[in-house]
């Protein structure tokens, strides 16, 4: 009678683990592959001023859309962790914060024409994560990402700190890393001599993924 009266209270210990969300973590162990949101999730760039008479400019804000990406994630070992995405060259644009409606659409134009991303002939930036390590306690989800970046038809590494969080079946990375237009065979627009766009841009991430 004692080994019968067992079962439902294994059964309701079960429960509890289920509900107190216990096997969730358990499910959370081992290698996952997350498909990214490319509607939750996007890059801004900003874009400062350099020269003698920069104070007459202003920066831009550029976003880029995301097209598609996936995120391998390994709870156990993140080194073993990998993301690619794709961006969309062709559909960046200034985002109009802190500047005029009417030089949107001029900013817009040049950044995407010849002189500068030339997103007719690459319409697409790419990344691709080469190492990932831990920083700090593996548990806080504080990486380094390292990876090739391609733009503008050139490809150069780059190293991102990224803090990742995983709840459930979505995930959630953010970071910021540095570039600089050069690297990349992109000439920094200049107007007159002296107000021109400055050579290092400023990037910042929000992917937002799902599990498939």
């Amino acid at each position: 009678m004692r080994t019968h009266g067992r079962v439902p209270a294994l059964v309701f210990a079960l429960a509890v683990l289920l509900l107190t969300g216990r096997s969730s973590w358990i499910r959370a162990a081992g290698p996952r592959t997350f498909a990214v949101e490319p509607d939750q999730s996007h890059a801004l760039i900003f874009v400062g001023k350099s020269g003698a008479f920069s104070f007459a400019g202003h920066t831009h804000e550029v976003e880029a859309p995301l097209t598609s990406g996936v995120v391998h994630f390994d709870a156990d070992d993140p080194s073993r962790d990998d993301v690619r995405l794709e961006f969309n060259a062709a559909a960046m644009h200034v985002t109009g914060k802190g500047e005029s409606a009417a030089d949107v659409p001029k900013v817009t134009a040049t950044m995407l024409s010849d002189a500068v991303l030339d997103a007719n002939r690459y319409p697409a930036i790419t990344f691709e994560s080469t190492s990932v390590t831990a920083r700090g306690s593996a548990g806080a989800l504080d990486l380094s990402v390292a990876g090739k970046l391609s733009i503008h038809g050139q490809t150069r590494t780059v190293t991102a700190p990224v803090t990742m969080k995983v709840a459930g079946s979505q995930l959630t990375a953010t970071g910021r890393f540095l570039i600089k237009q050069t690297d990349f065979g992109i000439t920094p627009v200049s107007v007159g001599g002296v107000v021109k766009v400055k050579d290092e841009l400023n990037i910042t991430f929000t992917i937002a993924a799902r599990e498939r």
